[in-house]
C-alpha cells in the first residue's frame, strides 16, 4: 500500500463508521435492490397484468404505462424534497421511512382489485422509493473516504444488474406458481429484513447548514412533470400528436417546468441549484443518465411483450433470457473505475453509449425467428454498456458537490434518471402503441365496431380479441405479429438514435484522461476535503473526537 498522503491521513469518517463500511454498503445494496427489483419484476409482469380476470386485471396498453409512470412521477417528483430532508433532519430516518412506506405499498399494490387500484398503489410504492434511492447514495457518500468512494459507487451500481437479474427470475416463479399481486407481496418480507439491518448497522449523518425545503419548486417540477407524460401518453393512445387534448398538457407541462427553472435560478434555497449545470462535465453526466434510461426504458417495456407475445416465451423464460444484460452490469460495474483511470471518463462513457445504441439498433433486425444467442450477446453487450456509463457519470456528480450536499447531489443524479426513464416510457410506449395501431387498423375490418378500438390497441388486445372471435380471430393472429415488429422496429430505431446522442453528448463535455492520481474524479482538492463530516459515531464521543 503507497504512503498516505497528508490529506489522507486524517480521515473524516469516524474509525467506528470507517470499520463497518463494507456492511453499511451491504445494507445500501438491499435497499436498493428492493426498488430495482420490484420495477424490473414488473416489466416482466406486464403481460400477465394485462389478461383478463382471472389471470390478470384487464390492463390496457395506456393503463400498463401509467403503473409504471405513477411510480417514476411521484419518485422523480419527491426526489428534490427527499434528499433535501435527508441533508436536514438525518438521511438514516429518511431512509427508515422511505423503506417502510414502500414495504406498505408493496402490500396493497399486490391485492389491487383494478388497474386503476393498482396505479394508486405504484404510486405509494414511488412515494416510498423517492426517500430511498438519493439516502442509499447519501449515506454512502458519508461512509466512505474520497478514493475509496469510485470502487464503492462502482459495487453499489453493480447491485442494480444483480435486481435486474433476480427480478425477472423471482417474477416468473411467482407467475408460475402464484397470482399476479406476489410479485409486489414478496417485496414485504424483503423490506422487514432491510428495515431490521439499517436500525443495527447503517449511521446517521446529515448537513450542519441545511437550508430551508422549496415547496413552490417541488410542485412546480411534480406539475410540470404530469403534464408533459400524460399529454406524451394520449397522444399514442389517439395516435395524433397535433389533438388539442395532447397539446394542451404538453405545452403546459413545457411552461411549467420553464417556470420551475426560472424560479430555481431566483431561490435563495433552491430545490436544485441551478449553477451546478454551468460546469460542462456536471451537466453532461446528467444528460448521459437522462438519454440512455430514455433509451433503455422504451426498450424495456417493448421487449417483454416481443419476448412473451411473439416469440412464446414464459414469464420466467423470458427473465431468464435476460439474465446476461445483468450479468454484464455485475461484472463490470464494479471494475469501471479501473478502466476509467487508464482511458479517462470520455472514452469509457462514450465507449458505453455505443454499446447502448448497438444493442438497441439490433431490435430493429429482430424477427419472430431470430436466434436466442444473436438475443443474449445483444442482451449482454447492452449491460457491458450501461457498466460502463453508469459508475463513472455518478462519481462524477456526487464528487462534484460538497459531502453535505450528498442528498442534493444523490436527488439531481435520481432525477435525471427517473425523469428520462418516465420519458423514455411515455415518448417511446406511445411511438409504438400509435406505429401498432396504424399498422394493424387495415386489418380490422372484420371485427365487430363494438371491439375494433379495443383491438387496435396493443399486440395483446388485438390477440385477446382474436380469442374471444374463435375461428373468425384467427386470421388477425399473424399480421397482429407482424405489426408489433414492425412497430418495435420503429421504436428501437428510435431508441437507438437518442442512445448515439447521448455518445455525442458525453465525448464533446466529459473530461478526458486526466493526470492525477487513482480516485481522483472531477472536485478534488474542493473545501469539502478540509473539514470533517456531520456524521455522529455510535457513543457520541468517538464521532465528536473525529471532527476535532
Amino acid at each position: 500500500m503507497s504512503p498516505q498522503s497528508p490529506a489522507s491521513a486524517t480521515p473524516r469518517v469516524p474509525e467506528a463508521v470507517h470499520r463497518r463500511r463494507w456492511a453499511v454498503l451491504g445494507v445500501l445494496m438491499l435497499s436498493l435492490l428492493i426498488v430495482v427489483l420490484d420495477n424490473s419484476i414488473l416489466n416482466v409482469a406486464v403481460k400477465t397484468i394485462a389478461a383478463p380476470a382471472p389471470t390478470g386485471i384487464g390492463a390496457t396498453q395506456s393503463e400498463l404505462e401509467w403503473s409504471i409512470n405513477s411510480y417514476t412521477l411521484v419518485f422523480a417528483g419527491l426526489l428534490f424534497t427527499s434528499g433535501l430532508l435527508g441533508d436536514r433532519i438525518g438521511r438514516k430516518k429518511v431512509l427508515l421511512f422511505g423503506i417502510t412506506v414502500f414495504g406498505i405499498g408493496s402490500a396493497l399494490a399486490a391485492f389491487s382489485g383494478s388497474p386503476g387500484e393498482l396505479i394508486a398503489y405504484r404510486a405509494v410504492m414511488g412515494l416510498g422509493a423517492a426517500f430511498v434511492m438519493p439516502a442509499t447514495l447519501a449515506v454512502l457518500m458519508n461512509v466512505f473516504e474520497r478514493d475509496e468512494q469510485p470502487k464503492a459507487i462502482g459495487i453499489w451500481a453493480g447491485s442494480v444488474g444483480l435486481a435486474i437479474a433476480i427480478g425477472p427470475i423471482t417474477g416468473g416463479i411467482l407467475l408460475e406458481h402464484f397470482w399476479w399481486g406476489s410479485i409486489f407481496l414478496v417485496n414485504v418480507p424483503v423490506v422487514l429484513l432491510a428495515l431490521a439491518l439499517m436500525l443495527w448497522l447503517v449511521p446517521d449523518s446529515r448537513d450542519p447548514n441545511p437550508g430551508r425545503v422549496d415547496v413552490p419548486g417541488v410542485l412546480l417540477s411534480v406539475v410540470g412533470l404530469v403534464l408533459l407524460v400524460y399529454g406524451i401518453i394520449h397522444g399514442g393512445e389517439l395516435a395524433d400528436f397535433t389533438d388539442a387534448t395532447v397539446l394542451a398538457p404538453v405545452l403546459g407541462g413545457l411552461a411549467v417546468l420553464a417556470g420551475f427553472v426560472l424560479h430555481e435560478k431566483r431561490s435563495d434555497h433552491p430545490a436544485i441549484d441551478m449553477t451546478h449545470f454551468r460546469k460542462p462535465a456536471f451537466s453532461a453526466a446528467v444528460a448521459a443518465i437522462a438519454l440512455v434510461f430514455f433509451a433503455l426504458m422504451g426498450v424495456t417495456f417493448f421487449s417483454a411483450f416481443y419476448l412473451q407475445s411473439v416469440r412464446g416465451y414464459s414469464a420466467l423464460q423470458s427473465g431468464l433470457l435476460i439474465l446476461p444484460l445483468a450479468v454484464a452490469q455485475m461484472v463490470f460495474a464494479p471494475r469501471a473505475r479501473l478502466v476509467v483511470e487508464r482511458f479517462g471518463a470520455k472514452a469509457v462513457c462514450t465507449g458505453g453509449m455505443l454499446l447502448v445504441a448497438l444493442g438497441l439498433a439490433a431490435f430493429a433486425l429482430f424477427d419472430a425467428t431470430t436466434p436466442v444467442w444473436v438475443l443474449e450477446v445483444v442482451f449482454f453487450l447492452q449491460g457491458a454498456g450501461m457498466a460502463h456509463i453508469m459508475p463513472p457519470v455518478t462519481v462524477s456528480i456526487m464528487q462534484a458537490l460538497p459531502r453535505e450536499k450528498a442528498g442534493s447531489g444523490s436527488a439531481i443524479n435520481n432525477t435525471f434518471r427517473q425523469v428520462g426513464g418516465a420519458l423514455g416510457v411515455a415518448v417511446l410506449g406511445s411511438v409504438l402503441s400509435s406505429t401498432y395501431r396504424g399498422e394493424i387498423e387495415g386489418h380490422l375490418g372484420g371485427v365487430p365496431a363494438a371491439l375494433r378500438d379495443t383491438a387496435g390497441e396493443s399486440v395483446e388486445a388485438t390477440l385477446a380479441v382474436a380469442e374471444k372471435l374463435g375461428p373468425a380471430g384467427r386470421d388477425l393472429v399473424a399480421p397482429a405479429y407482424d405489426a408489433f415488429l414492425g412497430a418495435m422496429h420503429v421504436t428501437a430505431v428510435a431508441s437507438a438514435v437518442i442512445a448515439l446522442a447521448g455518445a455525442v453528448v458525453v465525448a464533446a463535455f466529459l473530461p478526458g484522461r486526466t493526470p492525477t492520481g487513482p480516485g481522483t474524479a472531477p472536485g478534488a482538492g474542493t473545501p469539502d476535503d478540509t473539514r470533517r463530516a456531520s456524521m455522529p459515531a455510535p457513543g457520541g464521543e468517538a464521532g465528536e473526537s473525529a471532527r476535532r
